[in-house]
């Protein structure tokens, strides 16, 4: 039996920094961000320059395993896919280092950070940039497969293209569901691709997708309910998941598109690549389940808390003749309107698992706060009562059975977080912001230390 990941996770853009640094191009997120004038990532938690002290950080706190992801504006400087050997450069110097360490790298291939030059065409609206990203993958795979052995072709592909083109809170800040269908398609059309090219050259490792994962109740057991509750499902998860590992897009969610969208786009010979290359893992991010009752009035409302308490209660999810997102009110929020339910990550593993039979890993999960980064230490206890339940969760899953052999926190320092700037916090290390970013472990470092020295035998346990 492999031995279980424990780890902590991060994104190029919300840690790097080194924004105009090796050759790096401008990305959709620079742009973006600069000419709203909103808090940016050009520094972040310069992760660029500090990614050692990082890494020894992980080691010394127990960590086995780093999952990040590579910028591709740092990798491929132009259409004609000319490759910057600087980038390069540096990603081989952080592979290197998590391996000098004992950490097992686990690269995501793109973490939501597109060359602007390709969204200045169209982005994941232009099919080309389906091609332009495998171009992008096969470079990854030649010049750190070697020493790669787990990789994800994208980091929430739903989230991603929900955001930009339904909600338009992130970059390109669109509201239409064409785009939306359009982005979907060719992101998880793109996933496929890379699956064959890992699988056609570099297959010594496995590859994954990363998916937001929000496991979907409903209110009761009505049949309307239940209807609402597949269309939820759809809406989710299961046109990223039932892609990814079975190779086929739901049929009724399919039927319920066309009835407003052009699917002209989706050509038999993209259905049959990507029936053939599905993954060989699934990779869960997870923070909050979605509770769900029957559409019953009102327009397509997205609503996502961006501001923390400032809006605390503001988010608000309906689409239109499908269903409508309901907030319990006997339940536990974070500042930024997140439900604290880590049954639902049990629940959801069993589900996964149970219908996909593919090995889980928990990519993500975490809890963000408002903190004191210049303090010399953070008493972080709804962090560490946050991860002590949902890891309780995932041990759980475990023991009833399920392949999973992972765990990541977000994060195993302070980084950027998208829309919501350095104020919402994840770190289990203090990034002081206001003070040459020095690194200080806060109480949760040491927690999942002793969590994971003890292989989880320190959790407060709690069973389903």
């Amino acid at each position: 039996m492999k031995e279980f990941l424990w780890g902590g996770a991060t994104a190029s853009y919300q840690c790097e920094g080194g924004f105009r640094e090796g050759n790096r191009v401008q990305s959709n997120w620079d742009k973006y961000l600069h000419e709203k004038n909103l808090e940016n990532g050009d520094v972040a938690s310069d992760h660029y320059h500090r990614y050692e002290e990082d890494i020894r950080m992980m080691k010394e706190g127990g960590q086995n395993s780093y999952r990040f992801s590579i910028a591709w504006p740092r990798i491929i400087l132009n259409h004609s896919g000319e490759v910057n050997e600087i980038g390069v450069n540096f990603y081989n110097r952080l592979i290197d280092t998590c391996l000098s360490y004992g950490i097992v790298p686990m690269v995501t291939l793109f973490h939501w950070d597109l060359p602007q030059y390709l969204e200045d065409e169209g982005g994941w609206l232009n099919r080309e940039t389906c091609e332009a990203y495998t171009h992008f993958a096969k470079v990854c795979f030649e010049r750190f497969g070697d020493r790669v052995k787990l990789w994800t072709t994208f980091n929430e592909p739903r989230y991603y293209t929900f955001s930009g083109y339904l909600i338009g809170n992130y970059p390109p800040g669109h509201q239409n569901l064409q785009e939306t269908v359009t982005a979907s398609y060719y992101m998880m059309l793109a996933s496929a691709m890379a699956v064959r090219v890992y699988r056609e050259g570099y297959n010594d490792g496995q590859i994954g997708i990363v998916h937001s994962f929000s496991p979907v109740y409903g209110v009761d057991m009505t049949v309307k309910s239940q209807i609402a509750k597949r269309y939820a499902e759809n809406f989710y998860n299961n046109w990223i998941l039932d892609v990814a590992a079975m190779g086929q897009i739901p049929g009724d969610l399919l039927d319920k598109l066309a009835e407003s969208c052009d699917l002209s786009l989706m050509l038999p010979a993209d259905l049959e690549l990507m029936q053939k290359y599905t993954v060989d893992f699934l990779g869960l991010n997870y923070y909050a389940r979605v509770v769900i009752k029957p559409y019953e009035t009102g327009e397509t409302t997205l609503i996502v808390n961006n501001k923390g308490s400032q809006e605390k209660g503001s988010s608000q999810t309906i689409i239109k003749d499908w269903f409508e997102q309901v907030r319990p009110v006997d339940s536990r929020y974070t500042e930024w309107d997140t439900e604290i339910f880590p049954e639902g990550l049990y629940e959801g593993i069993c589900r996964c698992w149970k219908k996909y039979h593919l090995p889980i890993y928990i990519t993500e999960n975490g809890i963000g706060l408002y903190e004191d980064g210049g303090a010399e230490q953070i008493d972080d206890k709804e962090r560490i009562e946050f991860m002590n339940q949902h890891i309780n969760a995932v041990l759980n899953a475990m023991e009833d059975g399920c392949d999973v052999r992972g765990y990541y926190a977000w994060s195993p320092f302070d980084l950027y977080s998208w829309k919501n700037g350095t104020d919402k916090r994840y770190g289990l290390v203090a990034v002081d912001y206001e003070n040459g970013l020095t690194r200080r472990p806060k109480k949760s470092y040491e927690w999942y230390k002793e969590v994971i020295k003890t292989e989880g035998k320190s959790i407060r346990r709690k069973q389903y």
